[in-house]
């Protein structure tokens, strides 16, 4: 019986924090690990062209994402890694999909709305399809499972909405996809423990390739809260909160155990030791990302032959889909 598949992906915007890795990248080396899937992760390059970005800039981000992705842990002997737009059916098949979607869709969507608001005079179109886009990434594989966080869930329900319509329209063609959703809670801020952690705010974020130095300097100068119990009380106590999670991601002990094991000790103590867990949990990656960020070839080549075994794959579904809808030829 084979395995169903899988697939996710990251867009290329910058370097990665430990939100990133919390919230997707720690999970797609576990599930590509636990064996049960036949897996694909691409690097989103296409969607993150919504974003203000430079040539050569954007390539760089490309290669860097794809070394982050090894340096996790993704095997291309394991998993299918690849570019986005090196498979030319996600843009082909996300047109079709724009068609069969209403613009009232489009707009209720969250993200979009958010974005929206805060740049009224430079949205573009592509925030605004960029729902169909993602359907399109994967519903062109057959997709049974994606792993998803909370702030993407409402844009996996239009690519289910979508594989119905086409499949009433058309004919069984589509498989409904189903989310997986990260157990890691949302990582904050370490500067602003309220805002999500984010790159546009470089103080507050943990990246992964930081350095033990940098690590130590940043959660240092966390953001804690008034008195010196060390507890969870995320209303009350925003700071240490998001610090005792970010805690119990990576050491693998429960919150309450961590409570315990800090009762009676200040705060200076207790981000000492983060800051060496985090240093300690990222020193591999660090080393194997350094390696990998001087072979770009070795990089480019497991993007492109990850890109070609994806094309096959995609270009069958695109054939299909036009022979459904009539204009294959």
């Amino acid at each position: 019986m084979s395995k169903p598949i899988l697939i996710s992906g990251i867009q290329p915007t910058g370097r990665l924090h430990i939100g990133n890795y919390l919230g997707a990248l720690k999970n797609f080396v576990e599930l590509q690990n636990s064996g049960k899937y036949k897996c694909y992760f691409f690097i989103a390059d296409l969607h993150s062209l919504t974003e203000s970005f430079s040539p050569a800039e954007k390539h760089k981000q490309i290669l860097e994402l794809a070394a982050d992705y090894i340096a996790a842990g993704l095997n291309p002997k394991k998993s299918t890694i690849f570019l986005q737009s090196q498979v030319s059916a996600h843009a082909e098949l996300a047109w079709i999909f724009e068609t069969l979607t209403s613009l009232g869709e489009l707009k209720r969507m969250t993200q979009f709305k958010e974005k929206s608001e805060k740049e009224k005079e430079r949205v573009n179109a592509g925030l605004l399809t960029y729902p169909a886009l993602m359907a399109s990434d994967i519903l062109l594989y057959d997709a049974a499972f994606v792993p998803v966080g909370e702030d993407q869930l409402q844009h996996l329900e239009l690519a289910r909405t979508l594989a119905r319509k086409f499949n009433k329209r058309f004919g069984k063609t589509f498989v409904e996809p189903k989310p997986i959703l990260t157990e890691s809670p949302r990582v904050m801020s370490i500067t602003h423990p309220k805002k999500k952690m984010a790159k546009s705010e470089p103080s507050g974020c943990l990246f992964l390739d930081d350095s033990p130095q940098e690590i130590k300097a940043k959660i240092s100068r966390a953001v804690t809260d008034s008195g010196s119990e060390i507890k969870l009380d995320p209303a009350k106590k925003a700071g240490i909160s998001n610090l005792l999670r970010i805690y119990s991601s990576l050491s693998g002990e429960r919150i309450p155990m961590l409570e315990k094991k800090y009762t009676g000790k200040n705060y200076s103590e207790f981000k000492r030791d983060l800051a060496e867990l985090v240093a300690d949990y990222f020193s591999v990656f660090r080393k194997k990302k350094k390696q990998l960020q001087t072979t770009h070839y070795q990089l480019q080549t497991i993007l492109k032959s990850g890109s070609a075994k994806a094309s096959q794959i995609a270009e069958k579904k695109t054939h299909e889909v036009k022979k459904k809808i009539g204009i294959e030829i």
